[in-house]
């Protein structure tokens, strides 16, 4: 018997990931100002949202099914209208906010190197689909890595012990970057990050923000170092940012460093607004300088607290 054509299977469900990164691609839109007719680049989306091509492509494809882009055959993505911003932020709070603890709890030593599903169901009270989404998110992230079974690993643990060979190896890095000959900051990218810059410092801080200010943080380094024309200045760059991200998600330097490292930001991206390579090279210096003396600081500070704490603990039996 003929039942009739076939209906076409319903697209699956979008992950809170995908959601976030679309939202996170709408961003980018209103924030380099491009308008209908604009080709949308899934390996440069990739790069500027430090998350690998498969889940901006499928964020891609929530917008189209939402009629905002198109996708044509050896065209790539093209824009057809600019989606509005739907301001996120209370929504990607709890998921950041849950980020935040897992990074406290990693530099606590909390959470061991390799974590199954269930640890973290029972330890954070959340369901397996909820942890599913958190770790998928950091697998993205480069953070976690899966395992057989439903266990995952950790992928911070070296940096955590190399952190000052890290910032000695950018205090080398980043500054050569911005002295390359072939260097040139997009006009479009300029303005975005002095807009996102700017309107950070004015938001409310919460433990959630954190996240929000690492990914910032990120994007601003890589995308000076993508600049640079060299693009293995811009590998390195993004690999110490996938290592570090953890670590930064538990922000213990409070907000006026934020605000500091914020204002450091601006004043290089002034100096190369105005053509001035060599300036900019040597305030990125001193910010890298200073951040690596505010983190060893912190860093001595939390490992005191720790002997402390095992001196004074009694002796078992």
């Amino acid at each position: 018997m003929d039942s009739g054509p076939s209906q076409p299977t319903p697209p699956a469900s979008p992950s809170a990931l995908h959601l976030e990164l679309a939202e996170r691609i709408t961003r980018l839109i209103h924030g380099e100002g491009l308008k209908a007719g604009a080709r949308l680049n899934e390996k440069r989306l990739a790069e500027q949202l430090g998350v690998s091509r498969t889940p901006v492509r499928a964020a891609l494809n929530q917008l189209e099914l939402q009629g905002f882009v198109q996708r044509n055959p050896n065209r790539g993505v093209e824009l057809l209208r600019r989606p509005p911003q739907q301001h996120a932020d209370a929504e990607s709070a709890p998921q950041d906010e849950l980020l935040a603890r897992i990074a406290a709890d990693r530099r606590q030593g909390e959470l061991a190197d390799q974590v199954a599903e269930q640890d973290l169901m029972l330890a954070y009270g959340l369901t397996r689909v909820a942890v599913k989404q958190v770790l998928s998110r950091l697998a993205d992230l480069g953070v976690v890595e899966r395992k057989l079974g439903y266990r995952w690993k950790f992928v911070d643990h070296a940096y955590s012990q190399a952190q000052p060979e890290s910032y000695r190896f950018r205090l080398v890095v980043e500054p050569a970057a911005i002295l390359e000959p072939a260097f040139e900051l997009p006009p479009k990218w300029t303005q975005h990050m002095q807009a996102a810059h700017e309107a950070f410092v004015a938001k409310r801080w919460t433990r959630a923000s954190a996240v929000a200010f690492f990914e910032m943080n990120a994007a601003f380094h890589e995308g000076l170092a993508k600049a640079s024309g060299n693009r293995f200045f811009f590998e390195a760059v993004q690999r110490l940012n996938r290592l570090r991200r953890l670590s930064n998600y538990d922000w213990q330097h409070g907000r006026a460093r934020v605000n500091i490292s914020c204002q450091e930001h601006l004043d290089i991206l002034r100096c190369l607004t105005q053509g001035d390579q060599a300036s900019a090279a040597l305030l990125m210096r001193q910010h890298l300088d200073l951040a690596s003396r505010v983190r060893n600081s912190a860093l001595n500070s939390f490992q005191g607290q720790v002997a402390n704490r095992r001196s004074s603990t009694p002796n078992g039996p």
